[in-house]
């Protein structure tokens, strides 16, 4: 017996639903390796110009220092809704690559600048010491948008290559 796969090829459809989940998320689940073993924490999400994940992480968090060891990571976005099975509401998923900007710089100075607009309250603490922007590259995606619509991304298809 043949297997069927359940992924859908990739459609405009699809592409327009993961560009939503990305451009709406502020906070998203990141997934580290943290010595070894995987491990999940939440992260405020902001956009950087061309619309990929940027992020304000801590040298005192754990999953900063598991991605400066293994830059490897993945974010999710969508949250369920208020009502029905968590699971039918659409998410989606980045494979990524971790790429910590350096500061001071102009790179540094216009995503901070981009951040702020995006997360006005990190106005607090964005200028101590031990924080660090990081863009998100994406590699591969994948788009859960509900029972039986399952897409697989690549870049391209968010305008992110």
């Amino acid at each position: 017996m043949a297997e069927t796969d359940p992924i859908r090829p990739t459609d405009d459809e699809a592409r327009a639903l993961a560009r939503a989940l990305l451009d709406g998320a502020t906070s998203g689940a990141l997934g580290v390796l943290a010595d070894g073993a995987p491990m999940v924490t939440r992260i405020a999400v902001a956009r950087d110009e061309a619309g990929g994940p940027l992020t304000l992480v801590s040298a005192l968090s754990q999953h900063t220092t598991a991605l400066r060891a293994q830059p490897a990571c993945s974010l999710m976005v969508g949250e369920p809704g208020d009502k029905g099975d968590p699971l039918t509401h659409p998410r989606l998923t980045l494979q990524c690559r971790a790429d910590f900007v350096p500061r001071p710089g102009a790179d540094h100075d216009r995503l901070r600048a981009l951040y702020l607009r995006q997360q006005p309250k990190a106005k607090l603490y964005i200028d101590f010491g031990d924080f660090a922007l990081v863009r998100l590259r994406m590699t591969a995606g994948f788009l859960n948008g509900g029972f039986g619509r399952a897409s697989r991304l690549a870049p391209e298809d968010l305008g992110l290559a």
